[in-house]
């Protein structure tokens, strides 16, 4: 089973287990990624852990994660097992570190996608957790201040609860496909591009905005029929609409080989 066909097997379960998924993402950029040994070192990581402080404490204290201040737009900050090597990360991989640390020590948390910034929320107490600046408390203000840092949002913006929402895994795992793929696009690295969309077509809400951009990684790897017949593998069920585009699009890559 190749990387991206193990990703939609996961994710195409009822309830995906985050920690496998994870490593089933980062695995489109590894393709010799061994799971157990990442797994082991997330259990290894909660031994002895009893308390949301000393969760903290282990991962953040004693194991020196921190946020990759210096390069944030390194790929291997969103992919999870060079997180759990290199101890860097940005919040949305911290976080996920923070949450199945937690949960093999019996610690209820949830992320939490508040645009620009990635948050982790204990269950149980409703403490916010700013895990890219080692696991800080946030009150609301201390929130409110990070989000407009973060997004750029001004004060005519309300914040609230409704930018603290729960992050089920698949939009956990949706949020890491798109830092990468901003990365990878900006980078111009098609081949990388290939497999984030290919994944980011695995969970729900993909459209034709990500077929078309899968197609045009295809052929910024010369791959033209390839991505041509992407493309053409979907006007049996396409509205007119929507097929005339695909129609367009094939023809202007397959025309690339005359």
């Amino acid at each position: 089973m190749d990387t991206v066909a193990r990703f939609a097997e996961l994710v195409g379960r009822p309830d995906p287990p985050l920690d496998r998924a994870a490593l089933a993402l980062a695995a489109g950029a590894d393709a010799d990624l061994d799971t157990g040994r990442w797994l082991r070192e997330l259990d290894r990581l909660a031994e002895g852990v009893t308390s949301l402080d000393a969760l903290v404490d282990r991962l953040f204290v004693q194991e020196g994660f921190a946020g990759n201040v210096s390069d944030y737009h390194d790929p291997r900050n969103s992919l999870l097992h060079h997180v759990l090597e290199r101890r860097l990360g940005i919040p949305i991989t911290l976080a996920v570190v923070t949450i199945e640390v937690g949960r093999r020590a019996g610690i209820e948390l949830e992320g939490v996608g508040m645009p620009g910034h990635f948050l982790v929320r204990a269950i149980d107490s409703q403490v916010l957790l700013d895990v890219f600046h080692g696991g800080v408390e946030l009150d609301d203000a201390a929130a409110e201040a990070l989000f407009r840092t973060a997004s750029g949002a001004g004060p005519e913006v309300p914040f609230g609860p409704h930018l603290l929402a729960t992050a089920a895994t698949p939009s956990i795992l949706l949020r890491m496909l798109e830092n990468l793929r901003l990365i990878y696009r900006a980078r111009r690295r098609p081949d990388d591009l290939e497999w984030v969309v290919r994944m980011r077509l695995a969970l729900p809400g993909a459209g034709l905005p990500d077929l078309l951009e899968l197609a045009g990684a295809l052929g910024d790897q010369a791959r033209w029929i390839d991505g041509a017949r992407v493309l053409e593998e979907q006007l049996p069920e396409a509205p007119p609409e929507r097929a005339e585009l695909l129609r367009t699009a094939a023809r202007a890559l397959r025309a690339r080989l005359n």
